[in-house]
């Protein structure tokens, strides 16, 4: 009945609703249950007539992006999962001011920047995750993050209806803000970059795009670092320290290159990843005392 109801509303749409589609399209992880309907909306005022439609139907909203941060369990999604992705990717820039849709892939906003004698977002040369995802985690690397060049975004409530906050309002700290479990839905944002020099600003992107390359392990589906690095302390030093390099549970393998990657080796499963998530945790509080703590979301 819900599908009947679904499909009706949302055939006026240019945005294409899909029912039991596979997260394994939309994770790096390329692991995860079916999301039960999922749509990726082609612009905003689509994305709020998804908002306003959820809540009169009463039906569970999940939103994502690229899918770079993201563990999925094996029965899948309940409700709506909205990608905010192409339909709000835009990239605009004016003067030193970057703005950008929530769906940009952050290299392409730092490559444009760059493009334009900005420096800024140098630091994210890599990462693959968007502009929503990294504002909301305060995504970060090589010792900057994105809270330190922003100025505002724009969010969408669960009315539809489009607030803008300024960075004050934000709630920023370590690889958080106040808009993690907020029912806000980030659409834009601005960022405020410094005057540069192109050729000083790739060769810096290029130098941490190989400093990347040089630690991280290359060619198995993952979703980059899975813990938070504790305070003042890196969360890959204790895992090795644990003796969970190597680790494996079915096909998820807790990488020998660092051990704060867990990867895919084809095949795995949401539970393989949990139960090694759980091992690591526990041998590391028995070893060091440290409690680590989650930095990608688990969804399902």
């Amino acid at each position: 009945m819900l599908k009947k109801v679904l499909e009706s509303r949302f055939s006026t749409l240019r945005s294409r609703v899909l029912f039991n589609e596979p997260m394994t399209n939309h994770t790096s992880w390329r692991i995860g249950g079916p999301a039960e309907y999922f749509i990726e909306p082609v612009n905003v005022e689509e994305l709020q007539k998804c908002i306003k439609l959820v809540v009169e139907l009463d039906i569970p909203l999940t939103v994502i992006g690229n899918g770079t941060n993201l563990l999925v369990k094996d029965r899948g999604i309940p409700g709506l999962v909205v990608k905010i992705g192409r339909g709000l990717d835009f990239i605009e820039i004016n003067g030193t001011t970057v703005r950008a849709g929530a769906g940009a892939l952050l290299p392409a906003v730092a490559r444009r920047a760059m493009e334009h004698n900005l420096d800024g977002f140098a630091w994210s040369a890599g990462i693959p995750g968007t502009i929503g995802g990294a504002v909301v985690m305060n995504a970060g690397a090589n010792g900057s993050s994105i809270s330190s060049i922003i100025e505002w975004v724009k969010v969408i409530n669960r009315k539809g209806g489009i607030i803008k906050l300024d960075k004050s309002e934000l709630g920023f700290s370590y690889r958080s803000s106040n808009l993690q479990g907020s029912s806000l839905i980030v659409v834009e944002a601005a960022f405020k970059c410094q005057q540069g020099d192109k050729k000083s600003i790739k060769k810096k992107m290029d130098e941490y795009i190989a400093k990347r390359r040089a630690v991280q392990p290359q060619g198995y589906p993952n979703a980059g670092s899975v813990f938070k690095n504790p305070p003042g302390d890196f969360a890959g030093r204790l895992i090795e320290i644990a003796g969970c390099k190597g680790l494996r549970v079915g096909n998820a393998e807790v990488s020998t290159k660092h051990a704060n990657w867990i990867i895919n080796l084809g095949g795995a499963t949401a539970e393989d990843v949990l139960k090694l998530i759980d091992i690591i945790t526990q041998r590391v509080k028995e070893e060091t005392g440290v409690d680590l703590q989650l930095e990608v979301r688990v969804l399902g």
